[in-house]
């Protein structure tokens, strides 16, 4: 045991008394992980000024020579983090990250230039950038782990976390408006249609002058109610609400050419809501825990309202039929 512990300590001190003399010490950096680094001027990368280091980026990268430019780039940012080379440095590892397939990465080396260099003149270049990456997690790409090598899941709350960060990295830049309706897409797509209303309805209001984003928000806002009530048992207020939502955009927009499947759709839910309210009734009348007299109540509220929303609908008949037939009884004392 005692043996042990000197072997250990023999190693431990080792370490600590010549670690000044490791002529490569590791480097870590995000999205690329560790490499070594050797010291003073050995590496071919390396130099002693920022400009002269941004120079080898540059260089690199217009070679492909990507690990070079990350190395030299990475220098530039660790050693110079203030110069006016610096958010040059930071653009050229993400873009050298988005070229080697490391978009997670590359989307947050952009996002690093937005909080620390909100003034650089690559501000909506790195927007558009973070915004093409973006639509490739729409688009299915899965994300990565292990410095961005393994690919794990697609995952549609992460791909609408990217475009809300570029909504708030420039609100009213090009790209904000497009990012906003994505965030909806990506909400659609994973049947959250609740939050893709919201995120429709922000862009709507938003970006309402103009027309192009505010009448495809508008349009999308009413699918996903649309989808919304179609996945809902014995609730037609989304209906109402998509009804209202394609309303709305047909007044506002009457040349646009979905008005027509505006239209359609309205008339499906029109006919959705007049089967839901003629299940509602039977339910009501088929009901064993509700008093006969809630029973013919009920009922009869539902079956009226199949009147009101179509009374030339082919659930108008029945419903008559069964107001003829509960309303006599409705208004009899019950004991």
């Amino acid at each position: 045991m005692n043996r042990r512990f000197v072997f250990l300590f023999i190693i431990v001190a080792g370490v600590f008394f010549f670690a000044f003399r490791s002529p490569a010490p590791m480097i870590y950096s995000p999205g690329e992980g560790w490499y070594y680094e050797p010291a003073g001027e050995s590496a071919k990368w390396q130099r002693t000024r920022a400009a002269d280091q941004l120079d080898v980026a540059e260089q690199a990268f217009t070679n492909k020579e990507y690990r070079v430019t990350l190395h030299a780039a990475h220098r530039l940012v660790r050693l110079w983090p203030q110069s006016d080379y610096a958010p040059q440095a930071e653009y050229l590892v993400g873009r050298c990250l988005e070229a080697e397939g490391k978009d997670e990465a590359a989307f947050d080396a952009y996002q690093t230039i937005i909080k620390k260099y909100p003034h650089s003149e690559n501000f909506n270049e790195v927007l558009s950038r973070q915004y093409l990456i973006a639509n490739r997690f729409l688009d299915g790409e899965w994300f990565r782990v292990f410095w961005g090598t393994l690919p794990l899941y697609p995952s549609m709350d992460l791909t609408a976390d990217m475009f809300d960060k570029i909504v708030n990295n420039g609100p009213f830049s090009d790209v904000a408006p497009h990012a906003q309706l994505r965030i909806g897409a990506a909400r659609e797509k994973q049947k959250n249609y609740e939050d893709a209303v919201t995120a429709y309805e922000t862009a709507a209001d938003r970006y309402h002058d103009q027309p192009d984003i505010a009448s495809d928000a508008m349009f999308r806002e009413g699918v996903s109610y649309q989808k919304q009530a179609a996945a809902a048992e014995y609730d037609q207020s989304t209906a109402g609400k998509a009804i209202a939502t394609y309303t709305d955009f047909i007044t506002l927009f009457p040349d646009d050419k979905r008005v027509p499947d505006a239209q359609n759709a309205i008339t499906a839910l029109k006919a959705e809501q007049v089967r839901g309210s003629f299940e509602i009734a039977q339910f009501y009348e088929k009901s064993k825990t509700l008093s006969t007299e809630q029973r013919r109540n009920g009922s009869l509220v539902y079956y009226n309202e199949v009147l009101q929303l179509d009374p030339n609908s082919s659930y108008a008949a029945q419903a008559r039929q069964r107001i003829a037939a509960l309303k006599p009884l409705a208004t009899t004392p019950v004991n």
